[in-house]
């Protein structure tokens, strides 16, 4: 499974001409894993791939493996072909790929267990299975994430169920051994860790990176006091930096913060409003402010 903690899943800035922003690219992926990400995550949803070139895919995961290599971290790099998990055997830094229960088609759960057995088998690393329902329109029982996790050559689960429904607690309640669960749903991630999750795969700790790695440790060491009040405040966060489509919150705070040259997306995304932005950059400067508490709802 992937080394436990905090794995950034990496955006794509552009610049001004609509190129990638390579030296934003390189700059931020240092900073993530200097303020205490354990890996990064090449090519997730978060870096927008439908909308890069194929030489762009590329140079993100070149890039990203170089600095990874250099820190000793791991890379997780998102797959759903096996096509796209071939060109991972030569990168050493790869630890894990990516790989999204099938979307659209709604294959049942027997369809799931099959194409990821076959992805598995394919595949020149271990496979972390993404869970996201509410995105694929695919739920997946207690029972075949336990099955999945049976898969040869499956290390773990990126869970993003939008909830801590009950085959949530049934899967936290009896992990499958050596099997790794990485909270993938940002607001919720702290009761995910208090069951008992790994780590997380988590776009918002773009920001606050240094918090979200100390929620993550707290949680695991059993304390409490520190984990409980800093998830309340991370969880307001990241429903501010989700507020739109993601990653185009996140984008707007990274401009603001001069950390990438400009908040721009591509299509089909559009440019997060400004009302989202300075409500995400106003909770962003609360953080750090314990008498802050969260709304009833969360």
């Amino acid at each position: 499974m992937l080394p436990t903690g905090l794995h950034v899943p990496m955006i794509t800035p552009f610049d001004e001409a609509g190129a990638v922003a390579w030296p934003a690219l390189e700059a931020l992926a240092r900073d993530v894993l200097r303020e205490g990400a354990t890996g990064l995550v090449a090519l997730g949803t978060t870096g927008e791939p439908g909308s890069l070139t194929a030489d762009e895919r590329r140079d993100v995961l070149d890039l990203l493996a170089a600095v990874c290599r250099e820190h000793g971290a791991p890379l997780t790099v998102g797959a759903n072909t096996a096509d796209d998990l071939r060109i991972l055997a030569d990168r050493p830094a790869v630890a894990a790929a990516l790989s999204l229960v099938p979307p659209f088609l709604r294959p049942g759960e027997e369809g799931v267990l099959a194409h990821l057995t076959a992805l598995a088998a394919a595949s020149p690393v271990p496979l972390i299975v993404y869970h996201v329902p509410y995105r694929t329109a695919q739920p997946l029982t207690a029972r075949a994430l336990t099955r999945i996790a049976a898969v040869e050559g499956v290390a773990g689960l990126k869970l993003a169920t939008g909830s801590i429904d009950p085959d949530v607690i049934a899967l936290m309640s009896a992990p499958p051994a050596g099997f790794g669960v990485f909270g993938g749903d940002d607001i919720v991630i702290s009761p995910l860790l208090a069951l008992g999750a790994e780590g997380g795969i988590l776009a918002s700790a773009h920001v606050a990176t240094s918090d979200f790695a100390t929620l993550i440790k707290a949680w695991r060491q059993g304390d409490v006091a520190t984990a409980r009040p800093l998830g309340h405040r991370l969880a307001r966060l990241s429903a501010a930096l989700f507020a739109e489509p993601n990653p185009t919150v996140i984008k707007a705070v990274l401009h603001a913060q001069n950390r990438i040259p400009t908040p721009d997306v591509r299509l089909p995304l559009m440019p997060a409003a400004k009302e989202s932005t300075a409500d995400a950059l106003r909770l962003l400067s609360e953080i750090h402010q314990p008498g802050v508490q969260p709304p009833a709802s969360l």
